[in-house]
């Protein structure tokens, strides 16, 4: 009989890297599915900071540092103000109070198991879904979050998603499609009846099977960008609310997404872009000056080749 050398016999890991963060049961399950859940990962008191950083934001009481605000469209022509009416904040990573979370001890060593030592946040949110929605208002069909990003490799993103409080069925957990992390980025549009800007889908795919992530408050899932996942609407009375951060390789290089099927984030970003005062800049210098290295070392998205 010919032995067979243990190099050869090791197994070969496509989506995560070699580190202590991570047993080898953890990388094999994030392999296999594309997202793991890790339980109570971030202190309850960084969450309730930033819960309250978010809500003084709302009522006007603090100048946070946040390029986008997200308003219910459904609640815009009401008299809905403050928490009621703001369902998303984008972009905060220049906060320092929200960014305590996006560098996270605990999770940033879970970041370098996925992607590495570099890493650069990307894209950051607080999601906090209104009470008593309507089924159309506040949820976020299936899609996948690599639609949005003009930089590659895919395999070198992935994106933290932490509970700020009980979440489940009723008031819009998020939902996944285990597996779809090995299938390619598909054609995103707007299904019927959503009209909250930037919440593209993926249809025709309502016969793949689901898995509903309810968690606990510090409970936090890492995904893969080409994971198809979604969330419900919030049907219950209270306030549903998540923090959220992209993350990538420092060195992930930049593609031209012009032509393709990416083409119609790109439009539509550049336009809220603009609006916030970026002028002219290009896609790619978008993304750069509104990401913000975490740790390692500086790679391409600390690399201005654009003028604001």
């Amino acid at each position: 009989m010919v032995s067979i050398p243990n190099r050869v016999m090791s197994k070969q890991y496509q989506y995560t890297k070699d580190s202590v963060s991570l047993t080898n049961e953890q990388r094999d399950f994030y392999e296999e599915n594309g997202y793991i859940v890790f339980r109570n990962l971030v202190d309850s008191d960084i969450l309730d900071e930033c819960k309250n950083h978010f809500i003084d934001f709302c009522n006007k009481k603090t100048e946070a540092v946040v390029l986008t605000v997200m308003k219910d469209v459904h609640l815009k022509s009401t008299n809905a103000k403050g928490e009621l009416l703001i369902n998303k904040i984008q972009d905060f990573l220049y906060d320092e109070v929200l960014f305590k979370y996006v560098s996270y001890k605990p999770m940033v060593d879970i970041l370098r198991s996925i992607i590495g030592p570099n890493i650069t946040g990307c894209h950051s949110m607080l999601i906090n879904k209104p009470p008593d929605s309507t089924k159309d208002a506040s949820r976020h069909p299936l899609h996948q979050d690599l639609h949005y990003f003009p930089f590659r490799p895919a395999n070198s993103i992935v994106a933290s998603w932490t509970a700020m409080e009980t979440i489940n069925e009723q008031n819009g957990c998020l939902f996944v499609v285990p597996g779809s992390h090995k299938g390619e980025l598909m054609k995103h549009g707007y299904p019927p009846n959503v009209k909250n800007k930037a919440y593209h889908g993926v249809f025709g795919l309502d016969h793949l099977p689901t898995v509903n992530l309810t968690m606990e408050k510090g409970d936090t899932v890492f995904f893969h960008p080409i994971l198809l996942h979604g969330s419900g609407p919030n049907l219950t009375k209270g306030f549903r609310k998540a923090i959220s951060c992209h993350y990538a390789d420092s060195n992930c290089h930049f593609i031209d997404v012009s032509g393709t099927i990416q083409e119609i984030i790109k439009k539509e970003i550049l336009e809220i872009a603009e609006r916030r005062g970026f002028g002219n800049a290009d896609f790619q210098t978008v993304w750069k000056v509104k990401s913000r290295m975490v740790c390692g070392e500086p790679g391409n998205f600390q690399k201005l080749d654009s003028h604001l």
